[in-house]
């Protein structure tokens, strides 16, 4: 099943649950796998295997339907998400744009992607978690010592049920205080939604209670940049606290001057 072809499928289907409850002033209501199958007979096509990856398709970056979309007020979008274990919560919320920043300094970073893994390199998110690892870029953006811990982690937070991170690492900073990363990757075509964010910060606290969270969100750009935003959790709603593009060059492409003018920029 293609992408498209899948994406298409998941929009109907999502679309059948979302009217079978949508009223004018309705602002969220929760649903279940057995709607999803609902869904499925009454509109006589076939579903995944696994029922959860409809909704987690919609919370994991692919865009909510128009004619969804369609029903928010202006300033306001639905999201989904998770409620429990096979539960999903349609929720109105601010609208979340992650979107690299168009006139951002870029810095240069000598390239230290092994060539076997640029070759083999499956998908645009995989590839970059690839590179974003090889190139260290997590210690360069965080000012931290970081170690992978695992890629595409699964598992259970209460209240939430089932949530995935693309990566999580372990931070040291020059006082050997730890932190816990989850790492969220997009690629080219694809953006971030404000409910991944909320499971990062979400699961972090439920496994990790004694380690400070820093949620970072990396993009390829279509410039051939990485983007990598650093999101902050202040009074139950997300910020970018930081964002930074990199470019991975070769050592020819690098000046001293570049250097010298890195060096001279501020810290922060």
């Amino acid at each position: 099943m293609g992408k498209t072809f899948k994406h298409s499928r998941y929009s109907q289907i999502i679309q059948q649950v979302f009217f079978s409850h949508f009223e004018e002033g309705v602002t969220r209501f929760d649903f279940d796998q057995d709607e999803l199958w609902m869904a499925l007979e009454e509109l006589d096509i076939k579903g995944p295997k696994y029922l959860a990856e409809i909704p987690n398709s919609f919370r994991q970056g692919t865009k909510i339907p128009e004619k969804i979309r369609a029903t928010a007020p202006e300033g306001l979008e639905w999201i989904i998400r998770p409620a429990g274990i096979g539960v999903y919560r349609f929720v109105l919320a601010p609208i979340f744009e992650l979107l690299p920043a168009a006139n951002l300094v870029e810095t240069k970073i000598l390239d230290a992607t092994p060539g076997i893994i640029t070759k083999y390199a499956l998908g645009d998110e995989q590839a970059l978690l690839a590179i974003v690892r090889f190139n260290r870029l997590i210690d360069i953006f965080s000012g931290l010592t970081c170690y992978s811990l695992q890629n595409h982690l699964r598992t259970t937070v209460p209240e939430m049920g089932q949530v995935e991170v693309d990566e999580i690492y372990i931070g040291v900073d020059k006082r050997g205080a730890h932190y816990i990363i989850p790492v969220q990757a997009k690629g080219h075509n694809d953006s971030l939604g404000i409910v991944q964010i909320e499971q990062d910060f979400a699961l972090a606290a439920a496994k990790f209670p004694t380690l400070k969270c820093k949620s970072i969100a990396a993009q390829f750009m279509n410039n051939g940049a990485i983007a990598l935003f650093e999101l902050e959790l202040n009074d139950g709603k997300i910020a970018i606290a930081s964002e930074r593009h990199y470019r991975l060059v070769a050592s020819g492409q690098l000046s001293e001057n570049e250097l010298a003018t890195y060096a001279e920029r501020p810290h922060n």
